[in-house]
Order: structure tokens, then sequence, then C-alpha cells
């Protein structure tokens, strides 16, 4: 099949007409047309009444051609669909709108190493066009310009260009963590951030394209303080469905015994945790300091791809108490130390990423 994809963007396009976001703002006007697609110049998305040879599946978002190749669009607010082939050469999906989705279709199979995934419905949700294709990197995605031809079966190797270029159904290559290497490699990712900085958001999008990540959640449930019980719903309401949770303060083992990518969040709770549980405030802290190199060197062995989020305390005042300033250092050092051992570090301001 080959796949004229004539327009990349949400239904309005991308720069909005009369939107002065700071996203709109900085592209010219038509840089991105509205999503428009057709299939062997005969089969127009969506997929209703295709012609003879041709099979609609999922509702008419994907479409099976006559030389069985299959491809799937997957628009804003449209869940992962259960019928149509075993497998799609190639994916055509909104990932500003729950990008989880990706994850969900690799997960049962209908998306793998050889599925073309790529990025449309493209808009203001995202700031800039670095800043989307930092997140493709990530998922395993691309972007194509308006105009762009895919067509199954290419070898791979070829690059997009716009007005009809060929583009191989062979998936863009994963990446580990900041540094553009495989996913098959050892990634860890360190993300620092102060308060409601948006450390805890990035991480859960550094993966939310993962079939499979057990998100390690290393605080209190929040019993018996209303607060923090509704920080801990925001946080579980915003993970994937399909992500497994452990709550826990036995990181070491978390590490030890992991197979799929793993996310802690974060690292101040887990030395609190830490303090509390050898009596350390007030106390001998060695045990604390025996706990930290048994996670350091956990964290140095793992071959799992892994995230974590921790607090950057070095910014403030200074604690007014021995015990809070002997946790302020604890941290401090530790956050040090898995830095040194992490392939990515960055710390997390508003929302913004600087890398370290």
């Amino acid at each position: 099949m080959k796949i004229l994809v004539s327009g990349t963007a949400g239904g309005a396009g991308w720069p909005e007409p009369g939107c002065r976001c700071a996203s709109c703002a900085g592209l010219p006007s038509g840089h991105r047309r509205p999503f428009e697609l057709v299939a062997d110049g005969v089969a127009r998305f969506p997929f209703d009444d295709p012609p003879s040879g041709y099979r609609a599946c999922a509702g008419g978002l994907g479409l099976v051609g006559p030389d069985g190749s299959g491809l799937l669009c997957l628009p804003r607010g449209r869940p992962v669909p259960v019928d149509g082939p075993a497998r799609y050469d190639v994916v055509l999906i909104d990932l500003l709108d729950r990008p989880e989705r990706l994850g969900e279709l690799r997960r049962a199979g209908l998306a793998d190493d050889r599925t073309a995934v790529v990025a449309v419905g493209l808009d203001h949700r995202v700031r800039s066009e670095e800043e989307l294709a930092r997140r493709l990197r990530l998922w395993g995605a691309r972007a194509v310009p308006d105009g762009t031809v895919l067509e199954t079966g290419r070898t791979p190797g070829a690059r997009a260009v716009p007005d009809g270029t060929m583009l191989e159904t062979g998936r863009a290559p994963r990446t580990r963590p900041g540094d553009g290497g495989p996913a098959s490699a050892p990634g860890r990712a360190l993300l620092l951030g102060g308060s409601r900085s948006g450390k805890s958001a990035e991480a859960e999008l550094r993966l939310a394209a993962e079939p499979y990540v057990t998100y390690v959640a290393t605080g209190p449930s929040g019993a018996g303080d209303g607060e923090w019980a509704a920080r801990v719903r925001a946080h579980r309401d915003r993970r994937p469905a399909h992500w497994t949770t452990v709550e826990t303060a036995d990181l070491v083992s978390a590490i030890g015994q992991a197979t799929a990518p793993l996310l802690i969040d974060g690292l101040g709770t887990w030395l609190t945790a830490v303090f509390d549980e050898h009596g350390a405030w007030e106390g001998d802290r060695a045990p604390v300091r025996e706990r930290c190199d048994e996670l350091v060197a956990a964290w140095r062995r793992t071959p799992v791809r892994l995230v974590a989020v921790s607090d950057e305390v070095g910014m403030g005042v200074v604690p007014a108490t021995s015990s809070g300033r002997a946790f302020r250092d604890a941290l401090g050092r530790l956050n040090e130390r898995l830095a040194a051992e992490s392939e990515y570090v960055a710390l997390v301001v508003a929302g913004r990423l600087l890398e370290l």
C-alpha cells in the first residue's frame, strides 16, 4: 500500500488560525494542515466504504490492503480497537492525546518493532516542533511532513521529506533516556526538581508508550491526611491503566527483580521512610548510609530502563533543625551519587527540562 498523508495536524491545523498561544505564534501560517489520508489513491480515511480488494476494520479506523498489509489511524479520543489484523504495518496516531495508547497497542502485539508509528493530529498541545521531536524519540515514533507517502514493504533506511517522497514502514529507533541509543541498552534517568515542578509528569511521559511499566510508589498512602491522600489520588489517576503499581520502600528488591521499565517516585519519600524505619532523625544514621549504599549498587547493576524522581533540596534555606539538615545532606549526597551512575540527568523547573 502507498499511503499519502496530505496533512498531519489536528482539525484546525497547526498553527490554529487566530490562536495567539506561544506554540501557534511561533509557527508560519499553514505549517501543518489538518489530517488527511488516502491509501493507493482510492481509499480515503475514515475507511467506511473501501473499494473492492480492501477490507475495513476497527470501526473504520483500520484498513487491510490487497497485499495484506494493515493500516490503523487512531485519532484523538478513540480507544485502542479490539478487532482487526493481528498486527499493523503502519500506525498513524494522535500521541498528544494519551500517548499510553501506543503502549497498549504494543502490549497487545498490534504494533511491534516492524511497525511504522507516525504521529498525527499535531497541534498546540505541544509547545514546539523541537519538543514534539524530543517526545517522539522517547516513544519510538516519528513525525513526517505534510505530503509524505508511506509505502509498506520498502527497504528500511529511507528518510521522509515533503511532497510525495517515500517513507519505509520500519519503526523509528526507540531511544534510551536522552542519549539517542537503542532501547535495548540499559538506561537510567534521574529527574530532579522542587515541589510542583513537573518532575513526576515528565517521568511518566518518558515511559508513556512502553507496553509494560512498573510504577514504584515510595510514599505513604495518605491515610488520615486528606491533603496527601488527594495528591496520591491525582498521581494514580494520571498513570496509564495498564501499568503495574507497587507500593514499597524496598527499592533494592524492586530494582533487582525488575524485568520491565521501572519508574520510581520518589527518592525523597523513600529516604524519609528509611529515616523513620531506623529512628535516624535523632539517633544513629549509619543504617541510613548503608541503605543508600545498597540502593546505589542496585542502581548501578540494573539492566532495565529506570526513571527515578527526586527532590532537589540544595537551593532553599538551611533547615532550622539538625534532623532537617541531616535529611537534606543525605538526599543531596544520594542524588549526586545516583546522577554519577545515570545516563541521563535533568532538572525540571516550571515544567521545563534542563539537562545536566
